[in-house]
């Protein structure tokens, strides 16, 4: 696997969400959610990826960004889907149909 990075989107007091890039390309979408002594994990992988790099991608997020944002925690549980972006939806989108 390529050299992955991260790209946040947002950032909350309790999560943040984030672009997966390997390169230039996307990889996919990442939640973190901080509870008290759980930090919960979604990821949802746009493409093939065998179980040991969906597993060495779990222990990078877990290195470069659970542990380095120092929040204390018993366990990092992750959910991981495959699939593929539908769009983006909001509010405005749904007037501009309206109209």
């Amino acid at each position: 696997m390529e050299s992955i990075r991260f790209e946040r989107e947002y950032r909350t007091s309790s999560s943040e969400g984030y672009l997966i890039l390997e390169g230039e390309d996307r990889v996919g979408r990442l939640e973190l959610h901080f509870a008290p002594e759980l930090v919960f994990g979604t990821v949802i992988i746009e493409r093939d990826m065998a179980e040991d790099e969906v597993q060495e991608l779990i222990e990078t997020v877990d290195d470069e960004l659970v542990i380095s944002a120092q929040v204390p925690r018993e366990d990092f549980v992750v959910t991981v889907y495959q699939g593929r972006e539908v769009g983006v939806f909001s509010d405005e989108s749904f007037e501009d149909e309206q109209e």
